[in-house]
């Protein structure tokens, strides 16, 4: 099947027509099967008190004041921090702000923090001996950087202690109808990536794209072997949607990644998107995000009322 084909063609439709039919005719997605209780303990049951939000706040309501759990229960903000790329990309960051923002990584627990290139050096310095990862862009934020630039920046950032590249795909060759490009384009980062022990994410910029561009554009990336699609590099007209993960998460499968970034600000943002299908989230408004999960916590460190359950 060419790129050009009219199978290829018909496929493209009828996957847009079909998540577009699974969205709804308004557009939205329909966010009532899964809430942020799922993220933290997937495939609950909830029959388990010490993990489950939903069965504790059912003994809440009941009259207890405190929950006893074990030592490996971890507070939810630490489920949704292990899904944030904590990130500062703008031209004028500091080094006091990039040390600021490792430090807030290094305590929420966040997966990585993003950066530019320039900065990866210093975060990746002040992030040795944590979990947090190092991840900086390649040829951000436009895309239009030549093949052979985009692997020369990803091999010299990863020597310098990048453990994510995030690239930006050739929009305008894919907006050219030129998915050979593209593929080519992102295989040469993933590959480099791969080589390096390294993750490779492909932005698509899917403010910038058509439906039928946006899908092809994760087949391309799905057929160069990168581990996640991205939706947004945060410079464009427009961020991440929930309609677009969920578009993007139905033509790569479950196999892949999704990246939402672009505009996530508050948990309910986050939680869309997670519903949507991303299985990490972008954003620089982290810790206002990690505090409105904690502000929802069960407890408020009362010592407990007489006759009401209360180990801790």
């Amino acid at each position: 099947m060419t790129k050009d084909s009219p199978e290829l063609d018909q496929l493209v439709r009828a996957i847009t027509e079909e998540v577009l039919g699974y969205l709804g005719a308004s557009g939205t997605v329909n966010l009532a099967g899964l809430d942020l209780d799922d993220v933290v303990c997937p495939g609950c049951d909830q029959q388990c008190v010490e993990k489950c939000a939903r069965k504790t706040r059912k003994v809440i309501d009941a009259g207890a004041d405190r929950i006893s759990a074990g030592p490996d229960v971890k507070p939810a903000e630490e489920g949704v921090a292990a899904l944030i790329d904590h990130t500062l990309l703008k031209p004028d960051a500091t080094r006091d702000e990039i040390r600021k923002l490792c430090q807030e990584a290094a305590k929420f627990g966040f997966a990585s923090v993003c950066v530019n290139p320039w900065n990866v050096a210093q975060a990746a310095e002040c992030l040795r001996g944590t979990k947090v990862s190092v991840c900086t862009v390649v040829g951000f934020p436009l895309g239009a950087t030549l093949p052979q630039v985009k692997i020369f920046e990803a091999e010299q950032a990863i020597k310098l202690g990048a453990q994510e590249i995030d690239m930006v795909e050739n929009i305008g060759a894919l907006k050219s109808r030129q998915d050979e490009v593209v593929e080519q384009d992102i295989r040469g980062v993933v590959e480099a990536c791969h080589r390096n022990g390294a993750i490779c994410k492909v932005i698509l910029e899917t403010s910038l794209l058509t439906n039928e561009e946006k899908v092809r554009a994760s087949v391309a990336a799905k057929n160069a072997g990168a581990d996640f699609v991205k939706t947004s590099t945060g410079f464009a007209s427009g961020g991440a949607t929930a309609e677009d993960v969920a578009l993007m998460r139905a033509v790569v499968g479950e196999e892949m990644g999704i990246k939402a970034s672009g505009g996530i600000r508050t948990l309910d943002d986050l939680k869309k998107m997670v519903s949507a299908g991303a299985t990490r989230i972008g954003a620089s408004a982290s810790v206002k995000i990690i505090e409105q999960a904690r502000s929802g916590a069960i407890g408020d460190g009362r010592a407990a009322a007489p006759g009401k359950a209360s180990t801790y």
